[in-house]
C-alpha cells in the first residue's frame, strides 16, 4: 500500500532573489505531489533558530540562521505517496555541486551554503518544523482530479 504522506517544503531566500519559485513548485507539481498550504514570509531570528535547532552547536548553525533570516522565503505544505522521501530524493544531497543533475539542488544550486530548498526529513521533523509556518487549520484538505492517474486503487489511501 502506499503510504500518503505530508511534509514541509521551504524555498530559501537564495531561490526567491533568484526568481526560483516557480521552478521549483513545477517541479513538485509535475511529481504529483499536492499543495495543502502555501505561504511567502521573512523568517524572523527566533523561527530560523526554531527551525534548525537539530543543528546548534555545530559550526554551520549561525551562518545558516543569518542566511534564513536574509529575505523572504516560501513555505508550503506538500502531500502524495511517500512525500517525505520522495521531496527529498528530489531536492539531492545537501550540497549543490555534490547534487546530481535532475535534483533541485543539482540544477539550481552551485554553492554548500546557499542550497535552495529545505525538507522535513522525517515524520518527528515535521511535527517540530510544521507550526513554524502553519497550524492545523492552514492545511487544506482537497481532491485533485488527477488522483486516479497518481496510484492504482490499491494504493492509495482509504
Amino acid at each position: 500500500m502506499s503510504a500518503v504522506e505530508t511534509t514541509l517544503v521551504v524555498i530559501k531566500p537564495d531561490a526567491v532573489h533568484r526568481r526560483l519559485v516557480g521552478h521549483v513548485i513545477q517541479r513538485f507539481e509535475q511529481r504529483g505531489l499536492q499543495i495543502r498550504a502555501m505561504k511567502m514570509l521573512h523568517l524572523s531570528e527566533a523561527d530560523a533558530r526554531e527551525l534548525y535547532s537539530v543543528h546548534e552547536g555545530k559550526e554551520f548553525y549561525e551562518p545558516l540562521v543569518a542566511f534564513a533570516t536574509s529575505g523572504p522565503v516560501v513555505a508550503m505544505m506538500l502531500s502524495g505517496p511517500h512525500a517525505i522521501d520522495v521531496v527529498r530524493d528530489m531536492m539531492g544531497p545537501t550540497f549543490g555541486p555534490e547534487a546530481p543533475a535532475g535534483s533541485i539542488r543539482g540544477d539550481f544550486g552551485l554553492s554548500r551554503r546557499f542550497n535552495i530548498v529545505h525538507s522535513s526529513d522525517s515524520a518527528e521533523s515535521l511535527a517540530c518544523e510544521m507550526p513554524v509556518f502553519f497550524s492545523e487549520s492552514d492545511v487544506l484538505d482537497y481532491a485533485m482530479p488527477d488522483d486516479a492517474w497518481l496510484a492504482p486503487p490499491e494504493e492509495r489511501a482509504p
